[in-house]
C-alpha cells in the first residue's frame, strides 16, 4: 500500500527559496540585471522582461514547427514598425532571420528520431527559390558592387523566398492550416488598418513624429496632410498591403458558410480598402483594379465576368472622368493616378531613361542594396544612389541588372501562369478553388503595383506573396481529399 502523503509535510515554494543554491542564483541573477541596466538604460531592461516570454515561445516553437511560419507572416506585418521605437537595438532587421531559420532548427528537432519527409518540398518553385537565392549570391562577386555591407541590407530580396517557400510547402498541408493563414492575415490587416485610422485622426505619437522629422515627413505629409503609413515601413507599403489585402479578404469572404466568419472577413476588407485611401497611395488602386479582373476571368462565368468588367468601369471612370468628391484629400490625390500627363509620373520615366543608358553595358546590375537613395550610406557619390528607382522592377533592374530581371519575372509569372491554371482546370473542391484565386489574383494586382512602388518584396507584402507563390503551386496536397473521394466512387461504381 502507497504511503499517503501528508500536504502539511510537502516542501513548500517559499521552504526551497531557503536552499542556498537557489538564493545564490536569485542574488546572480538580480546583480547581472542591474548590472545590465546600469550599462544600458532601460532598453536591457525590456530585454530581461521579454526573455521568459521568447523561452516559453521557443517551447513552442521546437513542439509545433509551423508556429514559426505563421509568426513570421505576423512579424511581417510590424518588424519594420518597430524600428521606430526600438532604434537603440541592434541588428532588429535580422530577426525575420532568425525566426526562420531557427524554424527549421525547430523542425529538425522535433522530428530528430525519425526521418524527416522533404518530399512535399520537392517543386519546381523550390528549385526556382534556390536558383534565384544563387543568382543574388553571384551578386557579390559583381564588379560593380563594391560594399558586402550592402547585400546584406538587400538580401531579404531573394532569402525570404528561398526560406519561405519550402516551409509553406512542408506545413500548409490541409484546409484547416490553410484557413489559419488567412486569419492570422486579416487579423493583422485589421488591426493595421486601426493604427492607420488612429493616426489619421488623432495624429501620430512621439516616435512616429520623430521618424518624420528624420527627413520622410517630405514623402508622408503633402499639402499639410498626413499620408498614413500605420506600423509598417512606409505609406507605399501600407495602401499596397490594405489594397491586397482588402482583395483577398473580400473574396475570401465569399466562400464562408459560417455567418461570423463572413462577416469578419467582409470587415477586414471594408478596413483595408479605408486602410488604403488613408495612406494616399496612388498606384495602391491598381491592386483592387487588376485583382479583380484576373479573378473574374478566373471564375470562368460569363455573367460574373460582365457585371465584374462593368463595374470596374464605373470605377475607372469615376477617376479618370469625373470630379465627384474632389473636395476629398484621398480622393483627389487617388485621382492623379489616372493621369499621363502627372507630375511625379513624369519625373520616374526621367529616372529610367537616364537609368536605362548607364545599365545599357552593366547586364548584372550594379549590385544588390545599391540602388537609389538607400545606397547613399554605403556609396554616396555613386550614380545609382543619385538616381530615385521608386518601381520594384527598376530597383531589380538596377541593382541586378537585366538578367536578374528578367529571371525574376520568369520565376513571378511561373508561379501565377501555374497556379491560375490549376484553380481554372485542376482544382475540384469549389471552396479551394475560390481561396487559391484570391491568391492568384491578389499576386496578380501586387505585381501590377510594383511597376509603380517597390512593395513586391518589401515586408509584409513579400511575405505573403511567397508564401501565396507555394500555394499556388501545391493545390494538389490540398486537394487530395475530394480527388481520392471521386476515385472511390468510380471504383465502388465500377
Amino acid at each position: 500500500m502507497l504511503k499517503q502523503l501528508n500536504p502539511f509535510e510537502l516542501e513548500s515554494g517559499s521552504d526551497r527559496l531557503a536552499n542556498p543554491a537557489i538564493i545564490a542564483i536569485v542574488i546572480s541573477v538580480a546583480l547581472i540585471a542591474a548590472w545590465m541596466i546600469s550599462k544600458m538604460g532601460m532598453t536591457a531592461g525590456a530585454v530581461l522582461i521579454i526573455l521568459p516570454f521568447i523561452a516559453i515561445y521557443l517551447n513552442f516553437l521546437f513542439r509545433f514547427p509551423i508556429i514559426g511560419l505563421y509568426s513570421a507572416i505576423l512579424l511581417g506585418f510590424v518588424l519594420l514598425g518597430l524600428g521606430k521605437y526600438l532604434s537603440g537595438i541592434p541588428m532588429i532587421g535580422t530577426t525575420m532571420d532568425g525566426i526562420l531559420i531557427f524554424t527549421y532548427v525547430a523542425l529538425i528537432f522535433n522530428r530528430f528520431k525519425e526521418r524527416i519527409d522533404f518530399g512535399p518540398a520537392n517543386k519546381d518553385i523550390t528549385y526556382l527559390a534556390i536558383l534565384w537565392f544563387g543568382y543574388s549570391l553571384f551578386e557579390l562577386i559583381n564588379p560593380e558592387a563594391r560594399s558586402s555591407a550592402a547585400w546584406f541590407s538587400g538580401r531579404g530580396v531573394a532569402l525570404y523566398m528561398l526560406l519561405i517557400v519550402p516551409l509553406t510547402l512542408l506545413f500548409i498541408d490541409s484546409n484547416r492550416k490553410l484557413d489559419i493563414f488567412f486569419y492570422i492575415w486579416g487579423i493583422m490587416s485589421l488591426l493595421a488598418s486601426l493604427n492607420g485610422m488612429k493616426q489619421h485622426f488623432f495624429g501620430v505619437d512621439q516616435w512616429e513624429q520623430a521618424w518624420l522629422n528624420d527627413g520622410n515627413a517630405q514623402t508622408h505629409i503633402l499639402f499639410g496632410k498626413l499620408r498614413s503609413f500605420s506600423f509598417m515601413s512606409d505609406a507605399g507599403q501600407f495602401g499596397a498591403n490594405q489594397g491586397y489585402s482588402a482583395l483577398v479578404a473580400f473574396i475570401f469572404s465569399t466562400v464562408q458558410t459560417e455567418k461570423r466568419k463572413k462577416i469578419f472577413f467582409l470587415v477586414v476588407a471594408i478596413f483595408a480598402l479605408y486602410g488604403m485611401i488613408l495612406s494616399g497611395t496612388r498606384g495602391a488602386m491598381s491592386v483592387p483594379l487588376a485583382g479583380f479582373m484576373a479573378f473574374f476571368v478566373l471564375r470562368k462565368n460569363i455573367r460574373v465576368m460582365l457585371i465584374g468588367f462593368f463595374l470596374l468601369l464605373v470605377v475607372f471612370v469615376f477617376f479618370k472622368y469625373t470630379t465627384i468628391a474632389q473636395g476629398n484629400d484621398q480622393v483627389r490625390r487617388m485621382r492623379t493616378a489616372f493621369d499621363p500627363n502627372d507630375a511625379s509620373l513624369q519625373v520616374r520615366l526621367e529616372n529610367q531613361r537616364r537609368l536605362k543608358v548607364y545599365l545599357a553595358s552593366r547586364p548584372f546590375g550594379g549590385g544588390i542594396g545599391l540602388g537609389g537613395v538607400k545606397a547613399q550610406k554605403y556609396l554616396p557619390n555613386a550614380f545609382l544612389s543619385q538616381v530615385a528607382t521608386d518601381s520594384w522592377y527598376v530597383l531589380i533592374w538596377v541593382e541586378q541588372g537585366i538578367v536578374g530581371l528578367l529571371l525574376h519575372l520568369f520565376i513571378l509569372f511561373y508561379a501565377l501562369v501555374k497556379g491560375s491554371y490549376y484553380v481554372v482546370f485542376r482544382i475540384r473542391d469549389p471552396i479551394l478553388q475560390i481561396k487559391m484565386a484570391a491568391l492568384a489574383s491578389g499576386m496578380f494586382g501586387i505585381m501590377v503595383a510594383s511597376y509603380g512602388n517597390a512593395v513586391l518584396g518589401a515586408m509584409p507584402t513579400g511575405m505573403l506573396i511567397y508564401t501565396s507563390m507555394a500555394l499556388l503551386v501545391n493545390t494538389d496536397r490540398l486537394d487530395t481529399p475530394l480527388i481520392d473521394k471521386d476515385k472511390m466512387a468510380k471504383a465502388l461504381s465500377g
